[in-house]
């Protein structure tokens, strides 16, 4: 079963390479092509003090601290500390105050991690006209349009590897209320109040409301599988765990892992995605890494 979570999991296509794993060059490795992206080698600099790199790392962006970890085994181990000063300043820089001081990243004990999950958080962009992202960057807000079932997709999709996510709701859900996962081809606006996610072969979701897993239009049985399940309360956080290794999706509640919800899903890039119908409800989705076995 899928337990806790640990910080590196990779993004499959789509997935940008800045909070990922660092390359392993040495400092002395003459020719290395990270030392020629370096300018020529680190030379003094890749001796410097690791409090003095700490310190001017703490002024550079994502993708210049990329490149830096590509430097020398040096630069790169100073770097992987999640904690250090260098990520919780450029944490304090990316996030909003609400998102560092509220309990929406609880789960997330690094700095590093934080800002890999606001990396992957819901599109402000891929979704329906009628939601918008909030200024905590997690949360979605659907505003209050008659007939009409709104969605979105997280930022990044993945094609290979394990990884987790964890999306609650913070207002009513209404009549449908689905969570699950999308690729880039799947409508996020439709007339009508309707199961949005699952209602095509390019969704595959899970409506809290009356429990049921949808897709391609069509319901594939009742989840979790068991009698008497129970109805998903408000402020309850789910955990989905996509395997694009062994393309199943699968969800947790608490530390209940409620099994696999769908099998043989395609080697695409799928996105994490929920739908909602219900007038200023909001939504919030929380991507935290590769899940681990235990």
């Amino acid at each position: 079963m899928s337990g806790a979570v640990g910080g590196g999991g990779g993004a499959g296509g789509g997935g940008s390479p800045y909070l990922g794993a660092a390359a392993t060059a040495s400092c002395n490795s003459a020719g290395s092509p990270y030392a020629a992206a370096a300018g020529g080698g680190a030379g003094v600099a890749g001796c410097l003090p690791a409090r003095v790199l700490e310190h001017v790392f703490s002024y550079l962006e994502l993708s210049d601290l990329m490149q830096c970890s590509l430097v020398c085994w040096h630069w790169n181990n100073i770097l992987a500390d999640e904690n250090s000063e260098v990520w919780r300043s450029l944490s304090s820089r990316s996030l909003s105050d609400e998102a560092l001081r509220s309990d929406i990243l609880c789960n997330l004990p690094t700095y590093k991690g934080k800002l890999k999950a606001y990396q992957h958080a819901l599109s402000s962009h891929d979704c329906s006209r009628n939601v918008y992202v909030k200024k905590n960057g997690f949360t979605l807000h659907r505003n209050p349009i008659a007939q009409s079932t709104d969605g979105a997709r997280g930022k990044i999709g993945f094609s290979e590897g394990r990884h987790a996510w964890e999306i609650w709701w913070e207002g009513p859900l209404g009549t449908v209320a689905v969570i699950g996962i999308a690729t880039k081809r799947a409508s996020m606006q439709c007339q009508g109040y309707v199961a949005l996610l699952g209602s095509d072969d390019q969704s595959w979701g899970w409506n809290l409301v009356d429990n049921n897993l949808l897709h391609n239009g069509e319901v594939n049985g009742n989840f979790p599988q068991c009698n008497n399940a129970p109805k998903y309360q408000i402020g309850e956080r789910i955990r989905v765990i996509l395997d694009m290794d062994d393309k199943t999706l699968a969800f947790e509640r608490g530390f209940e892992f409620l099994g696999v919800a769908f099998r043989g899903l395609p080697k695409v890039c799928l996105f994490p995605a929920v739908s909602a119908v219900y007038g200023n409800t909001e939504v919030t989705m929380v991507y935290l890494g590769k899940p681990l076995d235990g």
